[in-house]
């Protein structure tokens, strides 16, 4: 059925607009003191680059029940025209900074747009509710009752403006809310955003952990909101499942919960690279508002919160087109489509970017139309849920970045991993004509547990010729959690829905897994067995035209085996054992090494470390040194939790450390070089390494390590174009994200130049300037000796010497002597021929007096003798260059 349902064209009279019952009592009551205060805490005028007309904004606040809301009020133009007044809501964890430039050119456009910062960000108070009907939504209704009363706002009626709402996420959300709780709101445009946050959280019963974890971190902590929701996020991430509870909690305060009542003309931008929202969640909103009669357009834009291209422009230019029709009643508005997909169709070659066009359909086909049916085979199979559901697959990268990464992720190549013996497989023969899939794919399996309940997994891969190949259709999976499944049940799978083409000679997988990163699956072991009860139906939604061009070939074979293997690391990183309890007296000791050995096979008696103590404190940067085959590389990878000592204990920061350990979290590390991926710039390189750490964008600290680091404007070029100066500096980098506690570098001066050496003594120095620990392996003595603060010197995997450079340099039989003037060259021969000395030579510093260490306290005698020869000392001390140090410690063996 067609969507664009013809609405009344739009007056000022009170009956007039959509969704209203002009009737029912306003909620207006006590509007004046609701609203204490939009005052303007100062007006900034700006004039846009268009040479539209200037803008003004003033700033003010909201007192909202005991919260103050941050506002921004933003016009053009004839202060005396009368115009619609639109609302723009940010995403979770911004602030109304975030939307200004689009409210910018709505004010040029002839609308009145008021901005905020919701409660708990930026400049608001209060606590975090999630959109919390009596304090998020009813903020939107007090900023309401204030634009009534501007006298540039047009309005339908007393206290009544003609107002529109968007914003996307949090703020899309709150759109639809306003909608439902205040019946003065005319028309919304909500993007990338939910209607139910349960079913959001908790997909098929199942705990998104890793977004609810990023929502919790976006807010700042658990005690920034409210203490219901704190305590319920707490109970279900300790349980690792949602609880009825739970569930109508976010109910309540999703637009759900006022689904119908949301009847104003509503444009609905909703994101296919999206994990967090995927669409889904829009198909819900179009259909609960198309049933209440009001207009609703669908567009499927190439981004989400998962990266791609969210089409910024675009999507704005038809949400003020939207808003034109609605709000400005402009019948001539071009609103678009009722149902617009942006398709990927290969890349441009000039600049990488993903070429997009648009397919479109005169009704919104939903997530089930124009089904296909698409046999599989195989066999029944069994599978393990591991213990601790460790290792976890890998779907994809919840919140993927932005640049050349999300235009990667709108092509539909990403990262996945599944582990073997953790899941069922069913493939498709090769297809024989090329298939489009719009929509949401659905299979019928029988599961049956061990356990009582089983969770798992859903996805569909694209997979090549030959089986080597495969996508992911923007790395989405479907979880399910499936009850009473010892008795074995068939479940009718839901799958995520996509627009996706699978080319002729491809096969479509369906994969079942046991586990995934994103999500909490039951901690204790089970076998689970699963075979196929008909076909994969592929819904076609052939009514969509305008398909575009066919993925080039090359996106197959781009090298994604980079990311697959950090995802790989960081599967091994997430292993938690079994650890001693933490030492309170080493809580701020980087690191405290005690009796450290390793073999080099556990029935041998040889030993490649073998009891080396020490302990490194903060702001040192210590210099690891040996000849090859000293240990130091062993050391360093028992340090770093890689491999496991067979005596002894490393505590950093008090922790013990095993391969997984948390505290691991605090410590970076460059061992041998990085890889990366060659056709995406060094920012971007930084960005999906960190990703797929799974921790918060906030906490990279990524400009942080990349001033340190020095890299400057080559981090927007690809890697390809670095020097291998740049590679080691954008290596060292990597290594610095999170600006981690104790850094550990192995030969990072590697294939560098001399210029090149001393910026990355320069990067060491800054990066410990802070209070933080470097710890470097190095053969480059006279590097060591000029960066470093302490040393350590193993040789034949024992500790040969620790402590400070000036210690370990100075114990030699090299003194300096300094000379408050020259002195001639007979003094200096006089100098030469004192008992027990073996030369005098004149250095830049005064003389260098070498003993001969055949007499006994020669350096206690030799001060006397000089004033006696009425040399003219200034001071006195050991002195020798590090090599020197170096070789009389390890007995003269090469480094």
């Amino acid at each position: 059925m067609d969507l664009r349902l013809p609405w009344p064209g739009r007056g000022t009279g009170p009956a007039s607009g959509p969704g209203r019952t002009r009737g029912r009592p306003r909620r207006l009551a006590a509007a004046a003191a609701g609203v204490v205060l939009l005052a303007g805490a100062g007006t900034w005028t700006a004039v846009a680059s268009d040479e539209g007309p200037a803008v003004h904004r003033t700033d003010g606040t909201l007192d909202a029940d005991g919260a103050r809301i941050d506002t921004s009020y933003f016009t053009a133009g004839d202060p005396g025209h009368k115009r619609p007044a639109v609302l723009i809501g940010h995403g979770f964890g911004g602030s109304k900074n975030d939307v200004r430039e689009q409210a910018e050119k709505l004010a040029q456009e002839g609308y009145a747009v008021l901005t905020w910062s919701a409660r708990g960000f930026g400049r608001s108070t209060g606590k975090i509710g999630l959109n919390d009907p009596r304090g998020e939504v009813a903020d939107v209704s007090k900023m309401i009752d204030w634009l009534a009363k501007r006298p540039e706002v047009r309005l339908d009626g007393d206290g009544d403006p003609r107002v529109g709402v968007t914003g996307s996420s949090y703020g899309g959300a709150v759109s639809l809310l306003a909608a439902g709780h205040d019946e003065r709101v005319d028309a919304i445009a909500p993007q990338i955003t939910y209607w139910n946050l349960a079913d959001a959280l908790f997909p098929g019963g199942v705990f998104k952990k890793l977004w609810a974890g990023t929502f919790i971190n976006a807010g700042g902590g658990c005690d920034r909101f409210e203490k219901r929701l704190c305590d319920m996020y707490e109970r279900v991430a300790v349980a690792g499942k949602p609880d009825d509870a739970a569930r109508k909690l976010l109910t309540e305060r999703s637009p759900a919960a006022v689904g119908d009542r949301i009847k104003v003309p509503t444009l609905l931008a909703q994101g296919q690279t999206d994990s967090l929202f995927p669409l889904g969640q829009g198909d819900a909103i179009a259909h609960a508002i198309r049933a209440n009669h009001a207009p609703v357009k669908v567009d499927w834009i190439a981004g989400g919160h998962d990266g791609g291209d969210r089409e910024r422009g675009r999507v704005e230019q038809r949400v003020t087109s939207w808003f034109d029709r609605y709000l400005k009643d402009d019948e001539g508005a071009d609103t678009g489509p009722a149902f617009r997909v942006t398709r990927t169709g290969g890349m441009d070659s000039t600049d990488g970017a993903a070429k997009q066009r648009g397919a479109s359909s005169d009704r919104y086909p939903g997530l089930e139309s124009d089904p296909r049916a698409v046999p599989l085979g195989g066999r029944e199979q069994t599978f393990d849920n591991p213990a601790g559901a460790n290792p976890p697959a890998i779907s994809g990268l919840p919140g993927l970045g932005a640049g050349n990464l999300s235009q990667m992720s709108s092509l539909g190549v990403g990262v996945s991993l599944d582990v073997p013996g953790q899941y069922a497989k069913f493939d498709s023969e090769p297809l024989r004509e090329d298939l489009r899939i719009t929509g949401a794919p659905t299979a019928r399996v029988h599961v049956k547990s061990s356990s009582e309940d089983a969770v798992l997994f859903a996805k569909v891969y694209d997979v090549g010729p030959g089986g080597k190949q495969r996508v992911l259709p923007s790395q989405l999976v479907a979880p399910i959690r499936v009850e009473g499944a010892r008795a074995g049940k068939d479940v009718t799978l839901r799958l995520p829905a996509v627009d996706h083409e699978a080319r002729k000679g491809h096969r479509l997988r369906l994969v079942l897994a046991s586990t995934d990163l994103g999500y909490a699956s039951p901690a204790e072991p089970a076998e689970y067995t699963v075979s196929l009860k008909g076909d994969l139906e592929a819904p076609t939604a052939a009514g969509v035209r305008t398909a575009a061009a066919p993925m080039p070939a090359w996106v197959w074979w781009l090298p994604v085996a980079g990311a697959v293997l950090t995802l790989a690391l960081l599967v091994t990183g997430r292993r938690r054992t079994t650890a001693p309890a933490p030492d309170p007296d080493l809580a701020e000791v980087p690191l405290q090494i005690t009796d450290l050995s390793k073999r080099y096979a556990k029935s041998s008696d040889r030993y490649a470390v073998r009891d080396v103590s020490f302990r490194v404190e903060k702001g040192q940067v210590l210099g690891l040194l040996g000849p090859n085959g000293a240990g130091k590389t062993t050391t360093l990878r028992m340090l770093m939790g890689l491999i496991r000592p067979d005596a002894g204990e490393i505590r950093v920061f008090g922790q013990a450390i095993r391969p997984g350990a948390p505290v691991l979290s605090r410590v970076g590390a460059f061992v041998e070089g990085a890889g990366f991926l060659p056709h995406l710039s060094g920012r971007e390189n930084l960005e999906l390494y960190w990703k797929a750490t799974g921790r918060p964008a906030e906490d990279a600290h990524l400009d942080e390590a990349l001033e340190i680091a020095g890299l400057g404007t080559a981090l927007a070029r690809a890697v390809r174009t670095y020097s291998q100066g740049m590679r080691q500096r954008l290596a060292i980098a990597q290594a610095m994200l999170g600006l981690p506690d104790l850094l550990i570098l192995d030969e990072p001066t590697n294939g560098l130049d001399p210029p090149q050496i001393r910026e990355m003594r320069e990067v060491m120095i800054r990066y410990a300037r802070g209070g933080r620990t470097v710890i470097v392996s190095s053969h480059l003595l006279a590097e060591v000796e000029q960066s470093c603060t302490h040393l350590v010197v193993m040789d034949r995997g024992r500790l040969v010497q620790a402590g400070p450079v000036t210690e370990i340099v100075g114990s030699g039989d090299t003194l300096l002597v300094g000379l408050a003037q020259d002195v001639s060259d007979p003094l200096v021969e006089k100098v030469a021929a004192l008992p027990g000395v073996a030369s005098a030579v004149r250095a830049d510093d005064g003389l260098l007096v070498r003993l001969d260490g055949t007499e006994a306290g020669a350096a206690a005698r030799l001060l006397p003798e000089l004033v006696r020869l009425e040399v003219p000392v200034e001071s006195m001390g050991p002195h020798r260059r590090l090599e020197d140090a170096f070789l009389t410690l390890i007995g003269g063996g090469a480094a």
